[in-house]
């Protein structure tokens, strides 16, 4: 299947600058293409998946991918989407974050793969470099003012206002796309559909400067995805606990596998075709059980899967489902404590100095039970769970045998009140 068609099929394509040329140039030519990325954060979140993905998807097809990584760019602020000024952050700042970035996308796209491996530049390389008066000589000239001010990114913020930095950000990107067209042939720019005026300037400005230069027409090409929303009307990426991140250490394994298992009935259809790889075939299958059995939740399983191996590996989806089955399970003492500190992350935490401490007395401390009185009727009606397992014995003194790793005892109090415990 063409790689255009395979979009389409997944409604991954929302504008194409030329749908036959680029079908054509795709077919005839090992194309280079980017998509780029700002260093707004110190990780990449969910709601960058769909781009860095579509990378990964014209890489398997043969083409060459370029992720750019906004070193320069993130010093100004993108103001597509937005309706207030970004906040700046410091080019030691930015630098960081964009080294973990890079990472991350090492981790997704295959950097080791030949003719068409992917490769990471960052713009902070020739955006830094270049002069105010190069910039407006060499750049400024190709741009009218009332271009920029038809673009949706700039007309959007007319009325609460824009500053000449966040109007200059069309210019920046669209030098990030003449600079990767005439150093390394990329001839098509992806981005997410609020980047359609950005990637369309680009365009402009690489035709402008090839002809200036040899009066010869420019072979270059756009490509947006839609932007990706929620069935339910709330906002994709975004859960209780904020952005739903790829670095482990701000969103666990865990808590990234319970994003995509909750995805929404009517919704998980649509983002294993988004975001998966799974091929059609399977999809039609998983489609017919949401049908006849959407209780058992099978495609809903098999995205968290698909998901949480692509960006944590095997290991840590292992491991998320292990959580999972333990807690639905209610069997807990076959979690070790990397896996208690994942599970059990949102829950009460409360730190206990004394290892030895009975069990009523532990229940008073941690806020458990509002006194030893009710502590007592509790215990005795069998509302106490010491990780996992049932305890009615109101003289129980915990021991080494009640603490994971002699780290954590997990109570559990009713059927879903839990208490982690930390010695």
């Amino acid at each position: 299947m063409h790689i255009l068609d395979e979009l389409a099929k997944r409604d991954l394509i929302q504008q194409t600058t030329d749908d036959e040329g680029l079908r054509k140039h795709l077919e005839n030519n090992i194309v280079t293409l980017y998509a780029g990325f700002d260093p707004t954060a110190d990780s990449l979140h969910i709601g960058h998946l769909v781009p860095v993905l579509m990378l990964k998807r014209f890489q398997k097809a043969g083409h060459r991918p370029i992720a750019l990584i906004g070193g320069g760019t993130g010093l100004i602020g993108d103001p597509s989407g937005r309706s207030t000024e970004r906040s700046l952050n410091s080019p030691e700042v930015v630098k960081g974050f964009s080294d973990k970035i890079k990472d991350q996308l090492a981790g997704i796209l295959n950097f080791d793969q030949g003719e068409n491996s992917a490769v990471a530049r960052n713009n902070h390389e020739w955006l830094s470099t270049m002069t105010i008066i190069e910039f407006l000589r060499d750049i400024g000239k190709h741009f009218s003012i009332n271009y920029m001010l038809a673009k949706d990114s700039v007309e959007s913020r007319l009325e609460n206002g824009i500053s000449f930095t966040e109007f200059s950000y069309m210019m920046l990107q669209s030098i990030d796309f003449l600079n990767l067209y005439e150093k390394e042939n990329c001839t098509l720019q992806l981005g997410g559909s609020d980047q359609w005026g950005n990637i369309t300037a680009g365009m402009e400005l690489i035709r402008r400067k090839r002809f200036e230069q040899s009066e010869e027409e420019a072979e270059v090409y756009g490509l947006t995805v839609p932007l990706i929303t929620k069935s339910d009307g709330t906002k994709f990426g975004k859960t209780a606990g904020g952005a739903v991140w790829l670095d482990p250490e701000k969103t666990t394994p865990y808590e990234f596998y319970q994003f995509w298992i909750n995805t929404d009935d009517r919704d998980v259809l649509r983002f294993i075709k988004y975001f998966t790889f799974i091929d059609f075939d399977e999809i039609e299958a998983l489609e017919k059980e949401l049908a006849n059995a959407p209780e058992k939740r099978i495609p809903h399983k098999r995205l968290a899967e698909e998901m949480t191996k692509l960006i944590h590996g095997e290991d840590a989806l292992k491991q998320a489902q292990k959580i999972t089955e333990a807690l639905f399970s209610g069997e807990l003492s076959s979690l070790n404590a990397a896996e208690i500190e994942q599970g059990f992350k949102d829950v009460p935490s409360v730190a206990i100095e004394n290892k030895e401490i009975a069990l009523i007395e532990l229940l008073v401390e941690a806020g458990i039970s509002s006194s030893k009185r009710q502590a007592r009727e509790d215990i005795n009606n069998g509302a106490i769970y010491i990780n996992g397992i049932r305890n009615q014995e109101l003289t129980h003194q915990l021991t080494e045998q009640d603490r994971i790793e002699d780290k954590f005892t997990i109570i559990r109090r009713g059927k879903k009140k839990y208490f982690l415990i930390r010695f």
